[in-house]
């Protein structure tokens, strides 16, 4: 059933802010972002009336969501990657066979860290962040209480949040939500790149028509390495030796994401920065820091012109949670950013 539409903005517009997963090549996302607000004088999510994010675009998401600024996110990364991902790497590679590779204490450790005792119920932009729920075999959908009948999810802490849509198999063991025992893996399982899920949310939830809705789409950066030929006819030690066949799925579940939103909205009200990369620069649980610095600080730099174009001139409708301990305010206090 589609909600009542919701008034938009004079510009008639309503905007998605959607990021892709991608482990710590977030890093690229967030620094884009802190690019983008240095110039802008502002927070980037003051411009979008809806934010989706997977995996580590969902800890950005809900980390903008309370004020985070991006720069404090990239510092987050590159001071915090030893403490989530800890070596030495080759060992856990055996680990992995049978095991996770990591335990999932530093990663919770530094999740509390950032958002403490804050409810998702407390984002001051409307959000909405995919799992997968093992137990049922479904997807599994955290949304603020952007909408009447949004009544339960309101009450999880963000860390919670955050803990489950970056729980990537044979990386991390599923994480399951304390009380309710619901066993949740990542959300890249399905939608690691969420633009068609943000539009999916806009009509349904929001009640948008899809010529109001525009769509900004941030990848964590594409590996341009090529798929040999003898993977043509490769089994399972040709496709597992190595991340291939995670990488092809994410790849194409990705490129397929964007390409229907195209579809629905045309390239005038949708666009996808997502710039390739040498192949090897960098894995769901390694990267040097500085090069995908340096990837966003160029990226930023040519993007921001569009940006300002695009989506720098929308006012969002104020954001008004319908559940929840903000519930009672007539809107929610406009996002400021925090270091």
């Amino acid at each position: 059933m589609v909600a009542e539409a919701t008034p938009v903005t004079p510009g008639g517009r309503f905007q998605i802010l959607a990021l892709d997963g991608g482990g710590v090549r977030g890093i690229f996302s967030a620094a884009l972002l802190a690019g983008l607000e240095r110039d802008l004088g502002r927070p980037v999510v003051s411009c979008f009336d809806l934010v989706v994010g997977t995996s580590t675009g969902g800890i950005i998401a809900a980390a903008l969501g309370v004020g985070v600024s991006a720069d404090a996110i990239v510092d987050l990364y590159t001071s915090k990657m030893n403490e989530i991902f800890p070596g030495p790497h080759r060992l856990r590679e055996i680990r992995r066979l049978v095991r996770p590779k990591y335990r999932a204490v530093g990663l919770e450790s530094v999740l509390r860290g950032v958002f403490g005792d804050q409810l998702l119920g407390e984002s001051r932009v409307p959000l909405v962040i995919p799992a997968f729920d093992l137990g049922e075999n479904t997807v599994h959908l955290f949304k603020t209480p952007h909408h009447e009948r949004l009544r339960r999810d309101w009450r999880v802490p963000l860390w919670q949040v955050a803990m489950a849509t970056s729980a990537a198999p044979t990386y991390f063991q599923a994480f399951c939500l304390p009380g309710d025992g619901v066993r949740l893996v990542d959300g890249g399982v399905w939608a690691n790149n969420p633009a068609m899920m943000g539009v999916a949310e806009a009509v349904s939830m929001f009640g948008q028509p899809l010529d109001t809705i525009r769509v900004l789409s941030i990848g964590t950066t594409s590996d341009t390495r090529t798929r040999r030929r003898g993977l043509d006819r490769g089994g399972l030690v040709q496709w597992f030796r190595s991340p291939k066949f995670t990488e092809v799925l994410l790849r194409g579940q990705s490129i397929g994401a964007f390409t229907q939103v195209l579809h629905l909205l045309g390239p005038e009200r949708a666009y996808r920065l997502d710039p390739p990369a040498p192949g090897g620069l960098a894995g769901l649980d390694r990267a040097d820091a500085r090069d995908f610095k340096a990837k966003a600080a160029h990226h930023s730099r040519v993007f921001c012109p569009t940006f300002e174009a695009m989506f720098a001139d929308h006012t969002p409708f104020p954001y008004r949670p319908l559940h929840g301990p903000n519930a009672e305010r007539a809107e929610c206090t406009p996002i400021a950013t925090t270091s």
